[in-house]
């Protein structure tokens, strides 16, 4: 029997974080309600992050299929705080349609 999936434990992972429901002073120190504002409708959308991505949902429900990987997702929802690894080409399964605010970590120029 062959195999062409890499091994759950893979040091070359891209790894999502999650943050459930992160206090009012962490998000007001992190200044989310200056970030940007996107949404999108209930779908399937293929995304390749270019940068690191750090959003606060505030309203939607995600499932998140990494690149190559057809059994293992990550889960997220209003209230959550999460950083996508810049590279990861993914899946987004969204059944809930996502009002997020979001921010490109940039080595470069600011938005201000």
């Amino acid at each position: 029997m062959a195999s062409t999936s890499t091994p759950a434990g893979s040091s070359s992972e891209l790894t999502i974080t999650v943050e459930s429901n992160p206090s009012k002073s962490r998000l007001s120190e992190l200044g989310i309600n200056s970030w940007p504002k996107w949404g999108c409708p209930p779908g399937k959308y293929m995304l390749k992050f270019d940068a690191q991505e750090t959003c606060y949902l505030l309203r939607g429900k995600v499932k998140v299929y990494p690149k190559g990987s057809s059994s293992e997702c990550v889960q997220f929802g209003a209230g959550d705080l999460v950083t996508i690894p810049k590279g990861l080409s993914c899946t987004w399964d969204v059944s809930v349609a996502v009002d997020k605010h979001y921010k490109f970590e940039s080595s470069s120029s600011s938005s201000y």
